[in-house]
């Protein structure tokens, strides 16, 4: 890592930067020599002007990510040298992905634990999943999705927030322990983060732009889903979860160890020879992360006289949609995401079988029969219990 150069009273330079202002012009030119004292502009951090070149924004839009943290798509990762120096660009870009919405599912997963047989005639405990079924709760963001219409809101971390601010450890602003009506500094707005973060001299630094649904009765949720799963006499391991994808994204300045450290076969070879054990400690202690801005997207909201208003429909509204979706697919011991298609069939009665071949119709006839007779003995003596 470069050592940061000083100013002359013995500061960073990166911390002078904190305090650019974009709505100062510079100097008018002059025709006489320069004093002694005047800085050199290789040592002084970039100004940050308006662009004397404006750059459309739909450079903004092709924007691709580097990768993505995992198989849930949890986190986008971006790695782009502009967003690194342009803290104009790297604000468009925040508002931007402020529009993408996080993906909030509900997962209802049941197992069971069974003693199977090994290739050496030995027996081993392992867990069968019964069912493991979820359902996308993000079409309820919106009061209008056609028309991309939500409640959404954008806002930076307050000074009393515990969170990475350009630094290695999570800290609170600065003014966070003095009372705000006897003045407390305000909080950094999205502009100053930006120039923060660009301003930074740390080679390895992260800008990180969180996505969270608030408002979403989570408790009342989990209640009514276990006993409506409970409904089909299940007795096995039930599981109530509410994942959330898309609920990032961070961007990692240009540097070749964070392309390194975001390379899929990269990261196994330092997993497998176990090198991970110095470098991850390395990598943690040489970033330096900004988690500054949250995006909140309300599943509902109070109002100004207390009362709950909801962006789409409430928790009972929706449980009264999904419950027999729910309730068909668990008895069929569905895996997977359900969709409206599910959810229309779930409130139609079951087709009649016409391939125009009485002996095929009454032999499908006669399967479906079994089947449903099976699961109904199954409800009445109960299923998914430990063997």
């Amino acid at each position: 890592m470069p050592s940061k150069k000083l100013s002359n009273d013995g500061r960073p330079d990166d911390a002078l930067s904190l305090h650019t202002n974009p709505d100062l012009e510079p100097e008018p030119y002059r025709d006489d020599a320069a004093d002694d004292d005047t800085p050199d502009i290789g040592d002084l951090p970039p100004a940050y002007t308006d662009d004397l070149i404006p750059q459309p924004d739909n450079f903004v839009s092709e924007l691709k990510p580097f990768g993505v943290s995992d198989s849930s798509n949890s986190a986008a990762y971006y790695i782009n040298q502009r967003l690194d120096a342009d803290p104009a660009f790297l604000e468009r870009a925040v508002n931007r992905w402020a529009k993408t919405p996080p993906r909030p599912f509900v997962q209802l997963r049941g197992t069971h634990k069974e003693h199977k047989e090994t290739k050496d005639n030995g027996k081993k405990r392992v867990d069968v999943v019964d069912f493991d079924i979820k359902i996308d709760l993000t079409p309820y963001l919106y009061t209008d999705p056609k028309c991309d219409r939500a409640w959404t809101s954008m806002r930076t971390v307050e000074n009393t927030e515990k969170t990475h601010r350009g630094t290695v450890w999570r800290k609170r602003g600065a003014g966070a322990k003095q009372d705000i009506e006897v003045g407390g500094s305000a909080k950094p707005s999205l502009k100053e983060w930006c120039h923060r973060y660009c301003a930074s001299h740390a080679r390895l630094r992260s800008f990180r732009v969180t996505r969270t649904v608030t408002g979403l009765d989570n408790k009342l949720l989990c209640r009514s889903l276990e006993a409506l799963v409970r409904q089909t006499n299940y007795r096995g391991h039930l599981s109530i979860t509410f994942p959330l994808e898309q609920n990032a994204v961070e961007v990692y300045s240009d540097a070749h160890i964070n392309h390194w450290r975001l390379t899929f076969w990269i990261c196994w070879i330092f997993y497998f020879t176990l090198l991970f054990i110095f470098t991850w400690p390395a990598l943690f202690f040489a970033t330096k992360r900004y988690a500054v801005v949250i995006v909140e997207w309300p599943f509902s909201r109070m109002d100004d006289a207390g009362r709950k208003k909801y962006v789409s429909v409430s928790e009972e509204s929706w449980l009264l949609q999904w419950n027999r979706a729910v309730f068909k697919a668990i008895m069929a011991k569905r895996q997977g995401v359900l969709d409206q298609q599910d959810l229309l069939q779930s409130h139609l009665p079951d087709p009649e079988v016409d391939t125009g071949n009485r002996a095929i119709d009454g032999a499908v006839g006669l399967l479906a029969a079994g089947v449903n007779a099976y699961a109904e003995v199954n409800r009445r003596l109960g299923w998914g219990q430990d063997r």
